[in-house]
């Protein structure tokens, strides 16, 4: 039974692949770097900045990084209009379980001030009971965020679950000893996300909650 449920935000409970995506983009063709493909920056969504601009520009040096994560930050935080709903059934999930007593937890890719913000854009900061990003400890797939969170929540990791929607999410998972649950809507396909034998496979958010109760998750 699981005592901590630890989600992933962008592409597992909110759906910003688009604006993500629109915002490295223009954030390569403002520091002159190759614009990467809609399907490069799907790729990397869920690690943190420094990995997923070593992963998009070839040879990148550290200035490269912080100049494209000042770019990015300023078109997904402010130049950037595309829509970041969140996926439909999630906020009524997410309240639901917390009043029925679910502890969860935030694992993202995002840095602090982008998590803030998004918290307080969606108003569901309140759910959660702690979250790390990815400006403020070791970026995914390495389970140090997951390791701190447990410890922080004296939580086992037996008794918690990673909830993502890329590899990135559910090797972390893996790596600190966890279970995963996989969400087939986000930036990585679900073939993807078979291997690591997710104990769950969600089509739609709704579904979490009906199966936690069926595993006698809530009082």
């Amino acid at each position: 039974m699981y005592k901590l449920l630890i989600f992933d935000w962008d592409g597992t409970i909110i759906d910003s692949a688009a604006r993500i995506v629109s915002s490295m983009q223009a954030a390569a063709k403002d520091c002159d770097y190759p614009v990467p493909s809609e399907e490069q920056v799907q790729n990397i969504i869920g690690l943190g900045m420094p990995e997923a601009v070593r992963a998009l520009i070839q040879g990148v040096d550290d200035d490269g990084i912080e100049q494209m994560r000042n770019r990015y930050g300023h078109y997904y935080l402010s130049e950037d209009s595309t829509p970041s709903p969140l996926f439909p059934g999630a906020q009524h999930t997410l309240e639901s379980m917390r009043k029925r007593g679910m502890r969860m937890a935030v694992a993202t890719g995002k840095g602090r001030n982008g998590l803030g913000r998004a918290f307080a854009q969606t108003g569901l900061g309140y759910i959660f009971e702690t979250s790390r990003c990815a400006d403020e400890t070791t970026s995914k797939p390495h389970p140090h965020m997951l390791e701190e969170i447990l410890e922080e929540t004296g939580v086992s990791s037996s008794e918690a679950v990673m909830i993502g929607d890329t590899e990135y999410d559910l090797e972390m998972g893996k790596r600190a000893g966890m279970d995963v649950i996989a969400v087939s809507y986000g930036a990585h396909h679900i073939d993807r996300l078979k291997g690591f034998n997710p104990v769950l496979e969600v089509d739609n958010f709704p579904e979490l909650e009906v199966w936690l109760e069926k595993q006698g998750c809530f009082a």
